[in-house]
């Protein structure tokens, strides 16, 4: 079955336009996904559309609503909802451009596939690729899609284009709300300085077929399980570690120990409201 685009319209460089399609880069396949079942029959549920004071209501009958104060609603039809158009809508017109290290990864969501739309765009298509590639710059542009104007990321990518779409600034939050309630404090830098080597040690390239959802193959090993008629033991609580010891734990984590270090001996009790905020080490795993 063939690739659906996603949007479709024109790619614009100053003067220079040319048809293009949008392809979502990734895609949800793998999922474990659940169905609401009926306890005793095990007959799928149907959710049924119904207004609290007639009952259930025919799809034809459902309208869009947007709701201006409590219980008051402006209805919108969707012929109107198509007149609302900009000339985003059909053209992604290239404003900018600018570095990537300009744009902080808070910004960044979804990404996509950017390709000529036909033959006869290939070859504007082309030297607008190539002039973006060769100035090493992140081109950026709006479109309007799926009701909404985006801003988008473009960058060359092999033949063609890796475009994301950008997040607004209204839906980044400020870090400063999570972060100023951090209190200050200096660990002491032989800490600090074993960790780096930890952290050296662990060093590597990034490869994306070592990281699968290890909680989605329990869900299919679960599904696997109960189709064969098997019972599922219940699967035990971890214990939650003690407060350790930070220093012995990052000495052992250093020769490679990644067992359980020593819990931390009694605390004076001008110290106990220090150690109870401490941080708990994470729960040793099951063989």
């Amino acid at each position: 079955m063939a690739t659906r685009p996603t949007w479709q319209g024109y790619l614009r460089l100053s003067l220079v336009s040319c048809p293009v399609a949008l392809y979502t880069a990734t895609q949800r396949t793998s999922d474990v996904s659940f169905n609401m079942l009926h306890k005793q029959t095990n007959n799928r549920i149907k959710m049924i559309p119904t207004d609290p004071e007639t009952g259930p209501v025919d799809r034809a009958d459902i309208v869009k609503g947007y709701e201006v104060e409590k219980g008051h609603y402006v209805v919108v039809t969707d012929d109107e909802i198509k007149n609302v158009r900009l000339e985003t809508t059909r053209t992604l017109d290239i404003e900018r451009f600018v570095d990537e290290a300009d744009i902080d990864r808070l910004y960044w969501n979804d990404p996509y596939f950017l390709a000529p739309d036909g033959d006869m765009a290939v070859e504007a298509f082309t030297v607008i690729r190539q002039a973006m590639e060769k100035a090493g710059k992140i081109a950026l542009g709006r479109l309007v899609m799926h009701q909404r104007e985006r801003l988008m990321a473009l960058e060359s990518r092999g033949k063609g284009i890796l475009a994301y779409s950008l997040r607004s600034n209204r839906e980044v939050r400020d870090a400063d709300e999570i972060f100023d309630k951090i209190p200050t404090h200096k660990p002491p830098a032989a800490m600090v300085e074993i960790a780096e080597k930890i952290i050296s040690q662990q060093a590597g390239a990034f490869d994306p077929s070592k990281f699968n959802d290890r909680y989605e193959d329990a869900l299919r090993a679960l599904i696997k399980e109960k189709q064969k008629g098997h019972g599922v033991q219940k699967v035990e609580e971890p214990q939650e570690a003690e407060v350790i010891d930070l220093m012995e734990a990052l000495k052992r984590s250093l020769g490679g120990d990644r067992r359980k270090a020593p819990a931390r001996k009694a605390a004076p009790a001008t110290a106990t409201a220090k150690a109870s905020t401490a941080r708990k080490a994470p729960a040793k795993k099951r063989a």
